[in-house]
């Protein structure tokens, strides 16, 4: 996997900075050479940690096919259960990721990481046994319990590698590999309830199984493919040896010099919530959650539903909208690496979002409103990566980076729990309420980005030492 050529800036950053073993490290390889080392690293830590995500993101929303696919009758989801049982999987993932974000220091990723993902392998497989509702409703608890540390450890990790201005397009890509779960996971989920009845188990059953099975299998690839921090990946089954392991440090040191960790003190590390800019990009993440997670959880209800699409055309046309996102994702992060910008592209995605709800809420053909829920998955997903990478941009120091990382997906947890309630079966089919609140989170976003890019500017202007550190500049 190849993510395209770099500016020169973004491979060789700030190479006057004085400091001579990291000038010596990054000027040991050609730049032809670095660029191998760094596609390298591509192809084994993008890739593997976002097939690791598909497995996470399918295992979270594949209650959503289960339900329009017989679950809602067998386990008796009457009422608001349903939503219920969407929203408790967000309390435990909001609560153990601060703590996450140490232990994956602490630990190590590679092990951290793997352990996790088998563990909520483990509980899906239970999915596919429950008899009650409320045996569901506790599964859904233990499940964001495993999962809480998986994607802000990602988001960190990949942090701690590239480059501020590499960085969009990796996280572009590792969301987009993930997502992949919600455009082909419809597709999966309708080959599976074909086995209905095989071990006397319920097609919707199946889901849950298979899907498992699949996670477990992951889990343990990762095992032995997850790289740990580039400090540490010389020891990484020979992924890269100490010479390369120098240079990718040194050029971390390069961009922010904060490669390094310093030791872990508690009162240290929350102090880091006293800085205001991180909470901005924490009600991003949430406004962006609130329309993602609704649309996974929903969106197969309401082309089942509101659009009046049969079961089979249901689990199919969930797939191109996410294509759709994929694509977009991808082409805007190498708009915003290659320009060295990040806010008007969140305000562009947002904007979009601006566009396609009103078109899936207030119009009457279904054409058109299917258009809608095009434009509605592009922003909610294609913001993902250009969120994350917006922070990780203006943050320096390793402890910092971490808070700011749990903060940001603990955030972006509520946001789950805000989108798994507002899309409520006694609203169908319009779905007024969950469409005004997604509408209104957009419109959280566009405010909350021009503040901060007000805000960035005037800083940079200003000059100084920027997040301790001189010459430091705020990407707006």
């Amino acid at each position: 996997m190849s993510f395209g050529e770099e500016k020169r800036d973004a491979e060789h950053v700030n190479q006057t900075t004085g400091d001579a073993p990291v000038e010596a490290s990054i000027q040991e390889y050609t730049p032809a050479e670095a660029k191998k080392i760094i596609h390298r690293v591509d192809r084994r830590l993008v890739t593997v940690l976002g097939l690791l995500y598909m497995c996470s993101l399918m295992d979270r929303t594949n209650v959503g096919i289960a339900k329009i696919a017989g679950m809602t009758t067998d386990l008796n989801l009457v009422g608001a259960r349903y939503n219920v049982i969407v929203l408790v999987f967000f309390i435990p993932y909001v609560l153990f990721q601060p703590p996450a974000t140490v232990l994956i220091r602490k630990i190590g990723p590679r092990l951290f990481l793997s352990a996790i993902t088998i563990l909520w392998g483990v509980s899906m497989i239970g999915f596919g046994f429950v008899q009650r509702w409320d045996q569901m409703l506790g599964l859904r608890v233990i499940l964001g319990a495993f999962e809480a540390g998986y994607f802000p450890g990602c988001a960190y990790l990949l942090s701690t590698w590239y480059t501020r201005y590499e960085l969009q397009k990796r996280n572009a890509v590792f969301f987009l590999i993930g997502s992949m779960a919600n455009g082909l996971s419809g597709i999966l989920a309708y080959g599976l309830i074909q086995m209905g009845n095989l071990g006397h188990l319920s097609g919707w059953r199946w889901i849950f199984v298979v899907e498992g099975l699949i996670t477990i299998v992951f889990g343990v690839l990762g095992a032995l493919l997850i790289v740990d921090f580039p400090e540490e990946s010389s020891t990484s089954f020979h992924f890269i040896n100490a010479r390369e392991s120098d240079f990718i440090v040194s050029r971390i040191a390069a961009d922010r010099d904060d490669a390094t960790p310093t030791p872990f003190a508690l009162s240290s590390y929350l102090s880091n919530g006293l800085d205001p800019k991180i909470w901005a990009f924490a009600l991003l993440a949430l406004g962006g959650a609130t329309n993602t997670y609704a649309i996974a959880f929903f969106l197969p209800e309401i082309l089942h539903n509101s659009l009046n699409f049969s079961l089979l055309q249901t689990q199919c046309l969930t797939a191109p909208p996410y294509v759709a996102a994929a694509l977009v994702m991808y082409l805007s992060a190498v708009f915003a690496d290659r320009h060295h910008i990040r806010g008007p592209i969140i305000i562009c995605n947002a904007c979009l979002g601006l566009i396609g709800l009103p078109l899936l809420g207030f119009l009457k053909d279904s054409r058109i409103r299917y258009f809608g829920v095009f434009l509605a998955t592009i922003s909610a997903n294609a913001n993902v990566p250009a969120t994350i990478t917006y922070q990780a941009n203006n943050i320096r120091g390793q402890w910092k980076r971490a808070f700011c990382s749990a903060s940001l997906i603990g955030a972006a947890g509520i946001g789950g729990i805000i989108g798994s309630t507002v899309f409520r079966d006694q609203d169908a089919p319009r779905y007024r309420l969950g469409i005004f609140v997604t509408m209104g989170m957009n419109a959280l976003i566009v405010v909350v980005v021009l503040m901060l890019m007000w805000r960035f500017s005037v800083v940079n202007r200003r000059g100084g030492v920027l997040e301790g550190k001189e010459g430091f500049k705020y990407t707006l």
